[in-house]
This record gives C-alpha cells, sequence and structure tokens, in this order.
C-alpha cells in the first residue's frame, strides 16, 4: 500500500507540474492539462462544431490513450471488457460534458485553476464534491450499471487506433482538420513536446490508477484517502511551480478562459461531478481505462466529444463573458437525466416500495 501510495502521489506532482509546464510552453493560461477543453478542441478540429476559437487536434490527448494503452499491454492488463449499459454511460458522459462547459474546464483544470490563482475554482471544487456526494449516495444505495462482459480482443483495440488516426491527422494536417487561428484553441506547446507529455501522463495514470472522482468516492463511501493524495499531490506541486515562475495571479476577475459566476461554477462541476461518480471515474480515468481495453469507457468519451460538439453548436457553453441561458438549461436538465437514470438504476423504489407496504400493513 505504501508503494501504491507513493506512486499517485508521484503521479499527481507529476500531473500538476506537466499542467504548469505545458502553459509556459504555450497552451492556454491554466489550461496545462484540460480532458473537457482539449477534447472540445478536438472535436472542433473535426468539424463537429465550428466555433472557431476552439478547434485544434490536441496531441496530448491521443499520447494519453496511446501511453495507456502501452501501460497497460507492458503489465499485461489489458483487457477487452464492454456491454455494460453502454449507451447510458453514452449520455452520461455527453451530460457531464454540458456541465463542464458550464464551469470551463474538468476536474483536472478546476485544480490547476486553483494552483494559479483562479478563486472561482473554489466554487466549482465544491460543486464537485456535492456533485459526487449526491453519486456516492446512489451507489450506497445499490446504483449499478451493470457488469462488463469479456470481449474478442479485436474490440479493445479499435479506441487506441482511432486516436492513432487522429494523431497521424494531427501531423499531416489534412484541409479536412479545422485550425483556430486565434483565441486558446490557437495557443499550444510544441507538438512533439505535447505528445511526449501525453504518452507520460498517459502510463503515469495507468499505472496509479490516478482519478480525481476516484479519490473523492472513495473517501465518502470507504474513508479511504488513497487516491485524494494524488489530488493533493497535484494541487501542491502545481501552485509551487506556478509562485516559482511569477504566474500565480489570485483574484476572481480576469481569470484566463473563465467567468466569475459563482452559481453556475458549483453548479457545472456538481452535474460533472455526479455523473462522473455513476460512471466510475473522471474524464481522465474514462480515457486510459479505454485505452486498456474496456469499450464502455470508450463510449463514454464518445459520449464526451458528442458533449462537446452539442454544446458548441447549440449556445449551450460558457465563455469568459458568462453562462448563457442555453446553458443554464443545459445543465438543469442534465440534472434531470441524471437523478432519473440514479433512481432507475438503484434500489431506492424497491426500498420505496418496502417502506410503503410496511406502512399499510401497519395501517391495517
Amino acid at each position: 500500500m505504501k508503494e501504491k501510495r507513493l506512486l499517485v502521489v508521484f503521479a499527481g506532482a507529476v500531473f500538476g507540474l506537466t499542467g504548469v509546464l505545458l502553459v509556459r510552453l504555450g497552451n492556454p493560461p491554466n489550461m496545462g492539462v484540460c480532458i473537457a477543453c482539449f477534447l472540445r478542441d478536438i472535436a472542433g478540429s473535426l468539424g463537429l462544431h465550428r466555433t472557431t476559437i476552439v478547434q485544434y487536434m490536441r496531441p496530448e490527448i491521443p499520447g494519453l490513450v496511446l501511453g495507456a494503452f502501452a501501460a497497460a499491454l507492458a503489465a499485461r492488463e489489458f483487457r477487452a471488457v464492454g456491454g455494460s449499459a453502454t449507451f447510458t454511460r453514452f449520455i452520461l458522459g455527453m451530460t457531464a460534458m454540458l456541465g463542464m462547459l458550464a464551469f470551463l474546464g474538468c476536474p483536472l483544470r478546476a485544480l490547476l485553476r486553483l494552483a494559479g490563482g483562479d478563486l472561482n475554482a473554489l466554487l466549482g471544487l465544491a460543486g464537485l464534491f456535492a456533485g459526487v456526494s449526491a453519486g456516492a449516495f446512489f451507489i450506497s444505495r445499490g446504483f449499478t450499471l451493470g457488469r462488463a462482459a469479456p470481449q474478442k480482443k479485436f474490440h479493445g483495440y479499435v479506441f487506441p487506433a482511432l486516436f492513432l488516426v487522429f494523431l497521424v491527422l494531427s501531423t499531416l494536417r489534412p484541409p479536412l482538420l479545422f485550425f483556430s487561428k486565434e483565441g486558446p484553441g490557437s495557443l499550444h506547446a510544441p507538438f512533439f513536446i505535447s505528445l511526449g507529455a501525453g504518452i507520460l501522463l498517459g502510463i503515469l495514470a495507468q499505472r496509479s490508477r490516478l482519478c480525481t472522482i476516484g479519490g473523492i468516492r472513495d473517501f465518502l463511501l470507504f474513508r479511504d484517502a488513497h487516491l485524494l493524495y494524488g489530488f493533493l499531490a497535484l494541487f501542491g506541486t502545481a501552485l509551487l511551480a506556478n509562485l516559482a515562475l511569477g504566474s500565480f495571479k489570485p483574484g476572481f476577475a480576469d481569470q484566463p478562459v473563465a467567468h466569475s459566476d459563482g452559481l453556475w461554477n458549483f453548479l457545472g462541476m456538481s452535474l460533472a461531478g455526479w455523473c462522473s461518480a455513476l460512471l466510475g471515474g473522471c474524464p481522465l480515468r474514462q480515457l486510459v481505462a479505454a485505452g486498456e481495453g474496456n469499450t464502455d469507457c470508450a463510449a463514454t468519451v464518445l459520449g464526451l466529444l458528442f458533449g462537446a460538439a452539442l454544446a458548441h453548436s447549440l449556445g449551450f457553453a460558457a465563455s469568459a463573458k458568462g453562462v448563457p441561458a442555453g446553458a443554464q438549461a443545459a445543465v438543469i436538465f442534465g440534472f434531470l437525466v441524471v437523478f432519473l437514470i440514479s433512481v432507475l438504476n438503484s434500489n431506492l423504489l424497491t426500498i420505496f416500495a418496502k417502506k410503503k407496504g410496511d406502512l399499510d400493513v401497519q395501517g391495517n
């Protein structure tokens, strides 16, 4: 256990340091590593949305997937599995992305934003804890999406192969891809540095099982703080690096690629946290597990991609100017969706029916 804890702490520290260094090398401020933002940019590069300021085939994501894939193969942990409420996972992934784009970042970016001085992230992290708490409540009442079944190895190879194709396309830059000329999508570290960073982080995430959502969930359900140490190491390392580089700028106003609407920062991450808890992990963990051969997690990642495309095509994404009415409506509707999925896949209805029956018997 001590060795595993040290590995989680080391992985968290490397994520935090890498997040700061990638910003120094060209990634958008406080966005050195953000699974939600990077998938949004990839969706834009593929033409799934036409918001011109967020279109770039981020090499960190293919690097993460291929790094996790290689690490799983080397450790003989690659397992092709799937068939566990696959479409429901797709919907939960899509819904989680709507929440993250209301906040403007995934759980990793929430930590990196706070480490850079963006105090709006405090409300986002509070919302994340609230959302995971809601998910943990239903998990403790029997929530399950079922067990994944073994599949032919070929099916597990499809997802890494898809991101290998994305990587090749990003090097060739064919006309069918879109690339931003301004805005966050135009800001990026050198290609091979970003790719190398992604591969390294994918390997570390696969070996350590680093997961922000898993850390909160396990602490709430089992009082197990094992994964939380990685959470804290990521934040602490990024904070120290920002202080050393002079890039720590505390405050609520004028933070990069962020808004200061506290209510929707809280609610957006609450929705993302709830969905992620039911899915069994944060967007990072979904990418890594898909690289390990889990086709259900691959469907979740596609849901995240589709959610990003939908949000930007229909005006459901926030911006530095604030959270538009469409994004607010999407978050509220998302809560209804995740609540129904939570109730219908848990024992709450059975428990309620049993209690009602007992009361009826006592009344008679």
